[in-house]
């Protein structure tokens, strides 16, 4: 059996059970959601197994308690399943009057809603698990902590040993625990594995609506192409049509994507509205991500070596690797990651916010003094925007890299930080 590594979501996940009778762990099948609930549950209910599925559904139905008896906190894997078991666990919740009741996971929202009744309000929380951070799988030093940018630590001292071509593996193989100690062959086969999942029986499972293959592969392609950009559904289906062999309207662009979204292979980024000196309009839609760069890697049939040979496709994949990464570290400061654009075309890649009002201004960029310094730049004229009156200065300001040795804090107090040595 394999040594379990540990989770940034362990600690959070400890956190909620005692603020609330049931956690949901949701999140990309194959992210570790079971495997990290297995270390606290005291009994387990596997939904899907094989040997017992068919007969857990029919309990589900007749006499959902039944399912429910067992030594707290006590695991629900593969809840989606059964819908009715959400009321049988609320209600289970309000009687007994104790917290940290239940773990529910999920790698799906359920295709059908309308046998639950009730929102879960006071008795649920959600937690949202993704693949690895580098720190998580060990690729990062760990050097450079969010919460100390955050707390005004600025004694940077952080080193990191990734280089470009460590890099660009990494960005492939994607977060994906079973892929970690995986010779590189065989790990980098595991996310074209689970792209291949997604594309012929997993995105079915979002409405049980069996979807065309090559459509679904189409899409994918070109949502991978248009990594980090705030598109609409209407600009994808045209980039389809001028690049792939036939077409997808609007509609079936829009309904494959929400299917992509209820099995959480893709989160898009929300825009950030700070109160601003001037009257800039902000453009408010979403930045379009995938969970993990290596689902963008497979859709597209390329490797390592392409991406070297492209640093343009290169970077716009290590930014979803980072966005992945401060996702995972934000969640751990009870904070969120968003994006900001405006009509002036200013843009700043991540804003991770905390919920006490702090936050931090980063731009990505794969590294080179010249990208660095454009970063820098834009930094700065986004610092001089803030109505600070209105509300707090940010804490910091960083530009994160792929490449470079070490962490440091420029002359005009922007850190530069290698995504190798960052953590929570």
């Amino acid at each position: 059996m394999r040594n379990y590594k540990k989770r940034i979501a362990d600690d959070i996940l400890k956190r909620k059970l005692e603020g609330k009778g049931a956690v949901l762990i949701e999140g990309p099948k194959w992210c570790g959601k079971t495997t990290t609930a297995e270390q606290i549950a005291k009994s387990i209910l596997y939904m899907d197994d094989p040997e017992k599925k068919e007969q857990n559904i029919a309990m589900s139905e007749v006499n959902p308690k039944r399912l429910l008896n067992g030594k707290t906190p006590r695991l629900i894997d593969e809840w989606q399943l059964a819908p009715k078991l959400w009321d049988a666990v609320r209600f289970e919740v309000d009687h007994r009057g104790e917290l940290g009741q239940f773990i529910l996971t999920g790698s799906a929202v359920p295709a059908d809603t309308k046998e639950i009744t009730h929102s879960g309000t006071g008795r649920f929380t959600w937690l949202t698990m993704r693949p690895m951070s580098l720190f998580e799988s060990g690729e990062s030093s760990g050097d450079v902590s969010l919460a100390d940018l955050f707390s005004g630590n600025i004694n940077l001292d952080g080193s990191s040993d990734i280089d470009i071509d460590k890099l660009a593996f990494l960005v492939c193989r994607g977060g994906w625990p079973q892929s970690i100690d995986m010779r590189k062959e065989i790990a980098l086969d595991q996310a074209s594995d689970y792209y291949d999942a997604v594309v012929h029986s997993d995105i079915n499972r979002a409405d049980n609506i069996q979807k065309n293959p090559e459509r679904v592969k189409r899409l994918m392609r070109s949502y991978a192409r248009n990594q980090g950009g705030q598109i609409s559904n209407s600009v994808i289906a045209q980039d389809i049509f001028a690049n792939e062999e036939g077409s997808l309207n609007e509609d079936t662009v829009a309904s494959y994507i929400n299917a992509l979204q209820k099995i959480f292979v893709i989160e898009e980024m929300p825009a950030w509205n700070p109160n601003l000196r001037s009257k800039t309009a902000i453009r408010s839609s979403n930045t379009r991500y995938y969970i993990d760069p290596s689902i963008a890697v497979a859709a597209l049939g390329i490797g390592p070596n392409d991406l070297i040979a492209d640093l343009k496709t290169f970077g716009f994949l290590f930014e979803t690797l980072c966005v992945r990464d401060l996702r995972v570290y934000a969640d751990a400061l009870n904070g969120s990651v968003y994006h900001y654009r405006d009509k002036d075309g200013l843009e700043c890649d991540a804003v991770v916010h905390l919920k006490n009002g702090k936050y931090g201004l980063i731009e990505i960029k794969l590294g080179g003094d010249r990208l660095i310094e454009e970063g820098a730049a834009s930094l700065r004229s986004l610092q001089k925007k803030i109505d600070t009156d209105k509300m707090f200065a940010p804490s910091f300001l960083a530009v994160v890299t792929g490449t470079g040795d070490y962490a440091y804090k420029r002359n005009d107090g922007i850190f530069v930080i290698p995504i190798g040595c960052l953590r929570n």
